[in-house]
């Protein structure tokens, strides 16, 4: 559907100017891209971009990586822009890295400007590949392109500040060394991954083990680790969490790191229960999910270890283990909780519902979520329905993620 030199020159568009965003646009330009433009949504252009003119992204911190890959320096954009339509203008490559919460406005401006040949990859998919393919039935858009999305970021990375104020530096704790993707359909696959070599922000993973094709874009909702790295952690030590930097005397509340500070035996049992639910749930509709063994669950840097220190990552609970930046959360109304909750543990919910999987584990951090956010999740939380999928059987609903083949 592509050819190789279109894409190797191709601008790039990375929609969202948070610190995926931010640091996947940034990292293109220090890895070779000649054109990236840089879009955010116009209530928040000033407050994200507006000193990216005169700074750049600077690209910075300790970078864990097993193969030692880092890159810093500072980037300078072809375009900063509010104007969709002139970000993604002529560009074959384009990254949507936003928040699920986001996914429904920026693909309402995305899809009208859409063009042919145009490969689209969703950092993370959080099920955005389903959505933006829903968006483009509602709109009656029938532009060839690709659509992908990854289980993660290519990074862990932070907006710096200081005194409250956002500044243009990026600091990254680690960058995977592989990361598992997929295309929806299936059939689009292979040269979803492919086009990923064509991308300065994944040059850690083209040099690294690559990219893995997962089995359908549901086996990356499945593989994505926020919902059970960031669910058991934030909600069962919200104790340590909101008491950091106050009885814990002489710490800076801005210090606190789930890794460091919140894993423990008794989560990381919890955390692999949930993970179990996810297994059981993927195999009861047959698609897959990356699997873990249990040791990789007891660690620091659980089954986060792997995307970039291989399977042999294992931080014990007893080492003093830093990241060199306070990670958070730091409040349980972060998006720990607030997103990961109501689209990563909601739509497991509802999968069970469907497809008679029990979710105890998982249901329970929807239940605590709710009572500790004062939101009920269990009514807010995204649906099967705003997928396009709630009304699918199991056969409809494999043929359409293998094969594109949709029954309205």
């Amino acid at each position: 559907m592509f050819e190789e030199a279109i894409l190797k020159d191709s601008p790039v568009a990375v929609l969202g100017a948070g610190a995926v965003g931010k640091t996947c646009a940034a990292d293109c330009v220090l890895g070779g891209n000649k054109d990236v433009r840089l879009f955010e949504l116009p209530e928040f252009f000033q407050a994200n971009l507006g000193n990216v003119g005169k700074t750049g992204i600077t690209l910075g911190g300790i970078q864990k990586n097993q193969y030692g890959f880092k890159r810093t320096g500072t980037a300078h954009f072809n375009l900063l822009t509010d104007d969709i339509a002139e970000a993604v203008k002529g560009a074959k490559l384009v990254i949507i890295a936003i928040p699920s919460v986001a996914h429904d406005i920026f693909f309402e401006k995305l899809v009208p400007v859409l063009e042919d040949g145009m490969v689209i990859h969703i950092i993370p998919d959080n099920y955005g590949s389903l959505k933006l393919r829903k968006k483009m039935r509602e709109l009656g858009s029938d532009k060839k392109v690709i659509i992908g999305g990854w289980s993660s970021a290519p990074y862990g990375t932070r907006v710096e500040r200081e005194g409250g104020v956002q500044t243009s530096d990026m600091w990254l704790v680690y960058r995977a060394k592989t990361l598992r993707g997929a295309a929806l359909p299936s059939t689009d696959q292979e040269a979803f991954l492919e086009s990923s070599k064509y991308l300065g922000c994944f040059d850690s993973i083209t040099e690294g083990d690559g990219p893995v094709g997962g089995n359908t874009v549901l086996d990356i909702g499945f593989s994505n680790v926020n919902p059970v790295l960031h669910c058991p952690g934030t909600i069962l030590g919200v104790g340590v969490m909101e008491n950091w930097g106050k009885i814990y005397g002489g710490n800076d509340k801005y210090s606190y790191s789930i890794y460091s500070h919140a894993y423990c035996p008794s989560i990381a049992e919890v955390q692999y229960a949930f993970f179990l639910e996810e297994v059981a749930l993927a195999e009861a509709i047959g698609v897959g999910i990356a699997k873990y063994p249990k040791k990789n669950f007891l660690s620091r840097t659980s089954i986060l270890g792997p995307e970039y220190m291989g399977d042999d990552c294992i931080v014990p609970f007893d080492d003093q283990w830093q990241t060199g930046y306070g990670t958070g959360p730091f409040s349980i109304q972060d998006r720990y909780v607030t997103e990961d909750v109501p689209v990563g543990c909601h739509i497991y919910h509802e999968l069970g519902l469907k497809f008679g999987v029990k979710t105890p584990v998982i249901d329970s951090m929807i239940t605590l979520g709710s009572v500790m956010t004062g939101k009920d999740f269990y009514k807010s939380g995204m649906t099967l329905d705003d997928l396009g999928i709630g009304h699918l059987s199991k056969e409809e609903l494999l043929d359409y993620l293998n094969n594109g083949n949709y029954v309205a």
